[in-house]
């Protein structure tokens, strides 16, 4: 299962941009809703743990440490659970006064939360598993 972790940070990064990209649309229509605030947040926080965890042990090791790794990485879980339960519940409206392109974006929105939610939770077991083992991770991930 560690061969695929490199091409979850691929993914887990691309599918943050995009819903970063989606909810500032929402935020800069209506600024006022906390849950698409907190969204674009968990999407700008896991931009910079994924460059932490992915990156750092390849170019610079000796800031990298697997405890921290393992500490973002459930933080960063707990964070897309309660953002997209929260955006699920926020986003169920039964109709949306014809704005399509804004009922749209949230409904995306909420599908990439999940979809991060999942994938973080795929790193972060990966990275439980392999502290519990022993290995700590202090150089570049295994491919």
């Amino acid at each position: 299962m560690e061969r695929f972790v490199p091409w979850v940070h691929i993914a887990a990064a691309i599918f943050s941009s995009i819903n970063l990209g989606l909810t500032a649309y929402i935020v800069s229509l209506h600024g006022g809703f906390p849950t698409p605030n907190f969204i674009t947040f968990s999407s700008l926080w896991s931009l910079l743990v994924l460059a932490y965890v992915a990156l750092t042990p390849r170019f610079v090791p000796r800031l990298f440490h697997g405890t921290v790794s393992l500490a973002l990485l459930w933080i960063t879980t707990i964070f897309w659970f309660a953002g997209a339960m929260a955006y699920s519940v926020q986003g169920a409206w039964p109709y949306c006064h014809s704005w399509d392109t804004f009922c749209g974006s949230i409904q995306a929105g909420i599908g990439f939360s999940w979809i991060l939610w999942v994938l973080f939770t795929f790193l972060a077991v990966i990275e439980t598993l392999r502290s519990r083992r022993g290995s700590t991770r202090t150089g570049p991930a295994v491919v």
